[in-house]
């Protein structure tokens, strides 16, 4: 069976949570996640937090700001650039301060180069989908950026395994042709599969860690994430259809980060650890996999991010996930 880099049965979040606290945030990951913690993400606190801007801040020589609320790619630095920066810089000096000491692996978030191609503008109009060139100097400079971000992590939680997460909710639209254009009368090119395999694992191999694609859109692309050399796939549970890719994915030995816990209440319920855990059982039992091999290999996680969600729910979200990690690991 092949080695993973997280412990046995262990949970972790998809990237976001509500509110604009980011010390009171971490507190909350660090203290229901103990196996995987993550960064938090808080796109409440607006331009910058936001999964396009935040990840838009790491490029490296393509500076960008906000024109008619979206972000485009500007000729130099600005303010909004300014406040993208210094947002992350209290974000990781919080994950400095409150994970001083900790060690075992630590998962951070990014958008993937196919979401910021089909979300950033250009200059002259229109995303950067548009022009494959574009597309190729985007990738590199994130490729560039989330690089130094990962050392610059490691040096900040020296005891921490650093994993990548590439946020890439457009990709399935990117493969399909259905990115719309300003206008809304057209859409964007078709990418073929083999070119969006090609771009994200110029990421992958640059980045020097352990890289997991999330995509909780409908028609998840398991061949393009295998093809670029992802260590594991994040999705949403309720969203599968054919589980025949699936299953040769994991056979083929890639990570599992299974979203398996509804983002809302449910008839207000509080979410229970014994429900999460059997979802997850009942798929790999589908799949016809040994039970040994379930949670060494698979993650167990909300279905997506909890941006949304009423606080006190997000604390007994985070907890039920991890109590059914440790159920899936009662083999």
């Amino acid at each position: 069976m092949p080695e993973f880099p997280w412990g046995a049965g262990v949970a972790t979040g998809i990237g976001s949570l509500p509110g604009t606290d980011i010390a009171e945030a971490q507190r909350i990951v660090l203290g229901e996640l103990p196996g995987l913690p993550h960064l938090p993400e808080l796109p409440e606190r607006g331009p910058g937090a936001d999964m396009i801007g935040r990840t838009a801040g790491f490029l490296v020589e393509l500076p960008v700001q906000v024109y008619a609320g979206r972000w485009q790619v500007a000729a130099r630095p600005g303010q909004d650039l300014r406040r993208t920066a210094d947002l992350l810089e209290r974000d990781l000096d919080q994950l400095t301060e409150q994970a001083d000491g900790y060690s075992g692996p630590l998962k951070i978030q990014a958008a993937g180069p196919w979401t910021l191609a089909a979300n950033l503008d250009l200059p002259i109009g229109g995303r950067m989908l548009r022009d494959p060139g574009a597309v190729r100097d985007l990738t590199d400079s994130l490729a560039e950026g989330l690089r130094r971000h990962v050392a610059e992590v490691r040096k900040r939680v020296p005891g921490a395994t650093v994993l990548l997460q590439l946020d890439e909710p457009s990709l399935p639209a990117v493969l399909a042709g259905q990115v719309p254009t300003e206008s809304g009368l057209s859409a964007y090119r078709v990418v073929d599969g083999p070119d969006a395999a090609s771009r994200l694992r110029s990421v992958v191999e640059a980045v020097d860690a352990p890289v997991i694609v999330h995509c909780c859109a409908p028609e998840m692309p398991l061949q393009v994430i295998r093809d670029a050399r992802a260590a594991a796939v994040a999705f949403d549970l309720s969203l599968l259809k054919d589980l025949d890719p699936l299953g040769e994915a994991i056979e083929a030995g890639l990570g599992i980060f299974a979203g398996a816990a509804p983002t809302r209440p449910v008839a207000g319920r509080r979410p229970e650890s014994k429900q999460i855990a059997d979802r997850v059982r009942t798929l790999w039992q589908r799949l016809g996999f040994p039970a040994a091999r379930l949670p060494g290999q698979v993650v167990i996680t909300p279905a997506c991010g909890l941006a949304g969600a009423p606080i006190g729910y997000v604390r007994a979200l985070l907890k039920a996930c991890t109590e059914a990690g440790r159920r899936i690991a009662e083999v």
